[in-house]
């Protein structure tokens, strides 16, 4: 082995004192180190450029990068260390910083942050894996796209074949000849096992691929992909229907505690799927039960009547049936990944393998779409479907709060002295106001947060089980979509209530509530549905009237369920459908509609929400609730010529409402004296399939195209839609006002000294940005393809979340990518990068183009960083230890200082 090599990769010493040398020695911990870091600075000092140091090494240009790259992982791990133990000392951050010699504290906020040991051991990681790999498999290929296939950066992959490399597995080289072009190879790159020789990589069928495997944290983890489920045996489920209880769970799957092919794992809860005889499936939440009848594993709960057999057809059953699609029976989503028992770091996933009694490795019945610890988001923004039915008082203190963060990110922005970088990100923030002038989102709540509900069957009426809010305080519920202030139920929180806390124990995102309390928020029912949860009290008054007596005891499955297929039309367009009665209802409440009315249009939205998932007839309750009379009292108007039309009849259901422009060509113009955008418009005739002669449109928003949000709204003239119009004019300002300052603002200087001093950094980015740029057409293909998919997904599943979107997007990207042949790669940006940015050493149009392939936020977290919570060891074992006594999440995270969420992110 070489021997700078050999010295770099060995083990340096960890925390807390242990190593080759006394502990902070010196002024300098790696003056005397002799590392290999240590060796590069002696030589460049010594005036030789990195070509020369390379050549001095013995070392080509790729390998010594790479060891630079890893010798500086190795550093920072001893950086890492030293500022924890000094932090564990009792040091403040400003005396960490003064003796390890930062300049602030900002360099010690990076070292403590939780993410910088796992992001130095990826590689190390992934050498791991792909050993593994080997071992099971043989010769690996390893070449050009293979890192974007498994998720990680090719950095992180040429790191880990170089330590491979020094171990002794052989990395080769060759050429596949293309069968469709003579005379043309394709390059390949394979490592191999010790001792092969490079001929044999020529056996083509001998050389396997990583395509099954998959890393979700860029090379900390490894994850397969999927396994087709297995299935279970229907004798062992026991069905409970509505006569027996069933309606009061609905949805909910109970399982036997302690049986290896139905574990949850580390989860209290979990949505889940499961495949039955093959056929048929289970889908709803799972929870553990105590009290199941002998000989049953399985409890479904059901408020279908008893005779409805199990294992019926499509609209006579119990169970569904599974889906035409042989890789996907459920017709949703997994989440991604095996937990393997034979892999330590497998820690979460959608399947799983365990042992059997026989000692033989099993796959698990379970199948899941979401488990604790996914739900719980913090929303960063109050819905327009909520707010404008609280009162004004409200609504004006979160529009205003809204529009003071935005103006404070626009202050912010306009001081980065980067232009290049300020452009990109003016562009951002002024699109990012023009979406919230449409969709009209206002500040969040203190302690707001998503929560998936769970039956509790003991609970009291006026009480919920939240471990992430305080014992004794009050908080309001509201599911969406939301018809109005009757389905907000105001409860108590109880977290001593004995049957939820043996149930769900310290739940990281569930609350627990009854089916009285789930039926008055839109008829829930507890197979995934989710509630925003706001604590009241204080300076928060949440609205909540009595609930309406048209719809107690309303069911929509008993009342439009049940129907022969062909005997009523199906739903097809759910998001359309819905769309049109939650405007409807916003109106109506807005126009100051009785309790009777609300009363009917919120049982049909109880219908349209669930008729395409458990086939209502929603036309027979369109029928039956009158919507067409409601239409017509509340929505209905003539225009100046005399022509009725229905539709959105306020401000707030008129802003996301379609309208048809012409069709635009290019990208907008932009206004240097206002900044307004216009657009080039095509005027082109069609002849459509009826013979008839149209003119080319494209659908766009009302709010998008009025520059005067109270154009929109109605002659009511409410004070709600006011005070939203308002808003909305505000954010058409600030969008105004961002993109006058991205055209005032200049060029980056151009520093030819600074590209010298950061050669190896900018050669580095503009590979990135090479390979980025010459994927774009195939990644347009992927993209529309993907697109078309998460569509049909979103159709077919309408109740998913943000959350279950975006991975779904993700899950149809990169199979769509496969398909046509594109291997994107974000372009990542390292600190020493993001310097050489920042003095100039890359030139205005490039950085252009390497901006464009950058995630955004991590763009906006670079150039406006934001401090993140680290905790002491000691309080990590305080939280453990509290919550393994009992302690709620809530009480844990007041005992420490800290919130909720930082308390759930360290018991997961």
């Amino acid at each position: 082995m070489n021997p700078i090599a050999e010295e770099m990769l060995m083990h340096y010493g960890m925390p807390r004192r242990s190593g080759r040398y006394p502990w902070g020695s010196g002024d300098n911990p790696y003056q005397h180190s002799g590392d290999f870091l240590s060796r590069v600075e002696e030589l460049k000092k010594q005036g030789l450029s990195e070509t020369d140091i390379a050549k001095s090494m013995g070392l080509t240009t790729t390998q010594y990068r790479t060891q630079k790259s890893l010798a500086k992982d190795e550093r920072r791990a001893l950086d890492v260390a030293r500022a924890r133990s000094l932090r564990e000392d009792g040091k403040s951050l400003n005396e960490i910083a003064a003796i390890m010699g930062f300049s602030n504290d900002s360099s010690v906020r990076s070292l403590l942050n939780e993410n910088s040991e796992a992001r130095m051991n990826q590689a190390k990681k992934t050498a791991e894996f792909l050993k593994k790999q080997i071992e099971e498999k043989g010769m690996i290929d390893v070449g050009t796209g293979v890192e974007r296939e498994l998720g990680i950066s090719k950095e992180k992959l040429n790191q880990a074949l170089y330590i491979l490399e020094q171990e002794g597995y052989p990395v080769y080289g060759g050429g596949v000849p293309q069968v469709t072009n003579p005379g043309k190879q394709t390059n390949i790159k394979v490592i191999c096992p010790p001792g092969t020789e490079h001929r044999e990589i020529y056996n083509f069928e001998n050389v396997h691929s990583l395509s099954d495997y998959v890393s979700h944290d860029g090379g900390e983890t490894y994850d397969p992909k999927y396994v087709y489920p297995k299935s279970m045996d229907s004798s062992r489920i026991q069905i409970r229907y509505a006569e027996d209880g069933g309606t009061q769970k609905d949805g909910v799957v109970e399982i036997r505690r302690g049986v290896d092919d139905l574990s949850l794992g580390e989860s209290h809860y979990a949505q889940v799927r499961i495949l039955v005889d093959g056929t048929h499936y289970i889908k709803g939440m799972a929870i553990y039960s105590d009290d199941l009848p002998d000989g049953v594993d399985v409890v479904f709960n059901t408020n279908k009547k008893t005779g409805t057999p199990m294992l019926g057809p499509k609209n006579d059953t119990v169970l569904k049936p599974i889906g035409k699609d042989p890789d996907n029976p459920f017709g949703s989503l997994i989440k991604d990944g095996i937990v393997d028992p034979d892999d330590p770091t497998s820690k979460k996933g959608g399947q799983s393998y365990y042992y059997d009694k026989d000692g033989k490795k099993q796959l698990s019945l379970i199948n899941k779409r979401a488990e604790e610890g996914d739900w719980g988001e913090w929303s960063d923004h109050l819905p327009s479907q909520f707010l404008s039915k609280q009162s004004m008082t409200l609504i004006k203190k979160q529009l205003g709060l809204a529009t003071a963060d935005k103006q404070a990110e626009f202050d912010e922005i306009c001081s980065l002295t980067n232009p290049t970088v300020k452009k990109a990100l003016l562009k951002s923030f002024a699109d990012d106001c023009d979406s919230a002038a449409v969709h009209l989102q206002a500040a969040a709540l203190p302690r707001q947060k998503y929560q998936v509900i769970l039956p509790i069957t003991s609970m009291k009426d006026n009480e919920v089980y939240a471990p992430n809010y305080r014992n004794g305080e009050q908080v309001a519920l509201i599911r969406f979509p939301h018809g109005g202030t009757f389905e907000i139920p105001v409860l108590t929180v109880n977290n001593k209530q004995a049957d939820a806390k043996r149930i769900l124990g310290n739940a990281m995102d569930a609350v627990g509530i009854n089916s009285k309390v789930a039926e008055r928020l839109s008829g829930a029912d507890f197979d995934g549905d989710t509630v925003m949860v706001i604590p009241t009290g204080g300076k928060v008054k949440i609205t909540s009237t009595r609930a309406l007596e048209g719809l107690e005891g309303f069911d929509p499955k008993l009342e439009y369920g049940g129907k022969p297929e062909g005997s009523f039309k199906p739903m097809r367009n759910t998001q359309t459908e819905m769309g049109k009665i939650s405007n409807l209802i916003t109106d109506m409440t807005l126009r100051g509609a009785v309790p009777e009315e609300l009363a009917r249009a919120v049982r049909h939205s109880m219908v349209v929400i669930d008729a395409e998932k458990h086939h209502l007839d929603y036309k027979q309750s369109e029928i039956d609730n009158g919507i067409a009379s409601l239409k017509k009292k509340y929505q209905g108007s003539y225009d100046e010529d005399g022509r009725y039309h229905e539709g959105a009849a306020t401000l707030i259901s008129r802003a996301k409402s379609e309208t048809s422009v012409l069709k635009r060509k290019g990208s907008p113009i932009i206004n240097p004296e206002t900044g307004e955008q216009t657009y080039k418009e095509v005027y082109e005739e069609y002849t459509d399939k009826n013979g008839r002669t149209r003119v080319r449109t494209q659908a766009s928003t009302k709010m998008a195209e009025t520059k005067d949000a109270f154009t929109l709204v109605s002659d009511a003239d409410t004070p709600q839609e006011r005070a939203y119009a308002t808003y909305a004019n505000e954010m058409k300002s600030l969008a105004n006002r961002a993109r006058k300052e991205m055209l005032s603002t200049g060029k980056i200087a151009y520093s030819a000294s600074a590209k010298e001093i950061y050669q190896e950094e900018v050669d580095h980015l503009m590979a990135q940005l090479n390979v980025a740029l010459r994927n774009a057409p195939r990644e347009r293909q992927a993209q529309v393809i993907a697109n078309a998919t998460v569509a049909a997904k979103k159709q077919e599943n309408p109740d998913m979340t943000r959350s279950e979107i975006k991975k779904a997007s993700q899950q149809a990207l990169t199979a769509a990518r496969t398909t046509v042949g594109a291997s994107r790669e974000t372009i990542s940006i390292s600190d020493r990068e993001w310097e050489a940015i920042q003095a100039g050493a890359i030139s205005e149009n490039r950085l252009t183009q390497i901006i464009n392939n950058v995630d955004i936020d991590t763009l906006r977290q670079r150039a406006t960083p934001r401090s993140t919570t680290v905790l002491s060891t000691a309080k990590v074992n305080k939280i453990a230890s509290m919550s393994a006594s009992g302690y709620s999440t809530a009480e844990i995270a007041e005992a420490l200082g800290v919130s909720t969420s930082t308390v759930n992110k360290y018991l997961k």
